[in-house]
């Protein structure tokens, strides 16, 4: 079982207890505008997710690693941050962050994406991480770019 922290902060893997507010956020409408699910998540499929997340390795080419976020000042789940080796580019990945709105503003998006950075060109030695953003999400651009990732291209129509 993987657990990374930082300062405020406890990325671990997911709960049944998850299920609940995990469905909760990403069935915000204003959290699932930028994100590739249409919302409400049902508490079903949050149930399948988190069940997923359980039986998944961090690691694996061309499979999505999803840690849950929580505060170490008061447990439960407010985020999510995830990753994924590219499978034909072992030395590259992917990553996406998701957290509640009430979480937001705060800094705990960038502290989690940053120890994910850490972890990724640390631990495991990666030598590119990207990060897709939807054109219109201004404050995700601009936290990755405070983390250190560049604009490099904007794709018309992509996912």
């Amino acid at each position: 079982m993987l657990i990374l922290e930082s300062e405020r902060l406890i990325l671990r893997p997911f709960q049944e207890a998850d299920i609940a507010p995990f469905a909760a956020y990403r069935s915000d409408p204003d959290i699932a505008r930028y994100q590739s699910w249409e919302p409400p998540v049902t508490l079903e499929q949050a149930a399948k997710f988190v069940g997923e997340m359980k039986n998944a390795r961090p690691g694996v080419p061309g499979e999505w690693y999803q840690w849950a976020v929580e505060r170490k000042a008061a447990a439960g789940l407010i985020g999510d941050c995830a990753f994924q080796i590219m499978p034909h580019e072992p030395g590259q990945a992917e990553i996406g962050f998701s957290f509640a709105r009430a979480y937001q503003g705060q800094g705990f998006a960038a502290e989690a994406a940053g120890r994910l950075l850490n972890y990724l060109f640390g631990d495991l030695g990666l030598h590119r991480v990207v990060a897709i953003t939807d054109a219109e999400n201004l404050a995700a651009a601009r936290l990755l770019e405070r983390l250190g990732l560049r604009r490099e291209g904007t794709f018309v129509e992509n996912v």
